[in-house]
């Protein structure tokens, strides 16, 4: 069933788009910021929040950086006009973090400002190895400016990532607490630097987020895997951590039974809500990155609407 499985994914980029999105739309919102703001009411009804996500990233040109920018900052003021309750996400690597990373800094400045005056939230993703230390940095710039208004996101599976977190708790106040999503990670890497088993990743993860904990940090705790989750509830159990100093975060379209046991045991819960015209490439690493998720598509192209 694997192989089957893998060469699914490996023929999906030549698939028809229309076929795809058969596939595509249980996880993605939709392509434009209408489709997007529907989603996120029907999620807040279901008493859940969001951060809401244009697809997009790796730019190639900075004209790109500059359309983005103000993409996003239309977005923020569509989705604050529909009282929307979530915040937002972003990757550097759209606003041109490997091109010029001082375009890339003053781009999402502007986007961090903007979600600031609403005294709303960014969060800043982590890509891939390449770009750890630059969105360190670029985190540490703006979080020094906008305190209550970015946050950071960091991947249990890379073995630099609990330095990362100590390293970063010099700007750690009572106040203004570092607000971070952990997540397992999604792209490739070499073993050098990433815990490859399961096993071995999720102990870091609770490793990390027990240190979280432990020193006062907001986790947005972003996994599907159930028995991260337990591990999570029995740390917040430990620790008496108060429901309004954690979340978890999942994907839109993926666990929603787990998601819902979690909203009914009365824990707060983000769904990252991903939408735009670049959700084809979405879709294709999605599939790449879990090769099991292949049978949907088989699902999909039988099973319309």
């Amino acid at each position: 069933m694997m192989w089957i499985n893998k060469m699914i994914a490996g023929i999906l980029p030549y698939m028809p788009k229309n076929m795809v999105w058969l596939f595509s739309k249980r996880y993605i919102a939709g392509k434009t910021i209408e489709d997007a703001i529907q989603t996120s009411c029907k999620l807040n009804e279901e008493g859940m929040m969001v951060t809401i996500d244009l697809l997009g990233e790796f730019i190639t040109e900075l004209h790109q950086a500059e359309a983005n920018k103000n993409e996003y900052l239309h977005i923020i003021e569509t989705v604050q006009k529909g009282n929307i309750d979530g915040n937002y996400s972003l990757k550097p690597t759209m606003f041109g973090l490997l091109i010029d990373k001082e375009v890339c800094y003053n781009n999402i400045r502007e986007i961090v400002a903007k979600a600031a005056s609403f005294n709303n939230f960014i969060r800043i993703d982590m890509e891939d190895s390449q770009c750890v230390d630059l969105e360190i940095e670029l985190f540490r710039k703006l979080k020094a400016e906008f305190p209550k208004n970015v946050g950071l996101v960091f991947q249990a599976y890379l073995r630099r990532t609990h330095s990362d977190i100590e390293n970063l708790l010099d700007i750690h106040t009572n106040e203004t607490p570092i607000n971070y999503r952990l997540c397992k990670g999604i792209y490739v890497e070499p073993e050098k630097i990433a815990f490859k088993k399961y096993g071995e990743i999720n102990t870091h993860f609770l490793k990390d987020l027990e240190f979280m904990f432990q020193n006062g940090i907001y986790p947005g705790i972003a996994t599907h895997d159930k028995p991260l989750v337990d591990g999570a509830l029995k740390l917040i159990e430990k620790y008496k951590i108060p429901k309004e100093k954690y979340e978890f975060q999942m994907l839109y379209g993926v666990t929603p039974q787990l998601r819902k046991s979690i909203v009914d045991g009365g824990h707060r819960l983000r769904v990252y809500v991903p939408f735009g015209e670049q959700w084809f490439a979405y879709s294709t690493r999605r599939l790449k990155e879990n090769p099991g998720m292949a049978m949907e598509i088989i699902k999909a192209l039988f099973v319309r609407g």
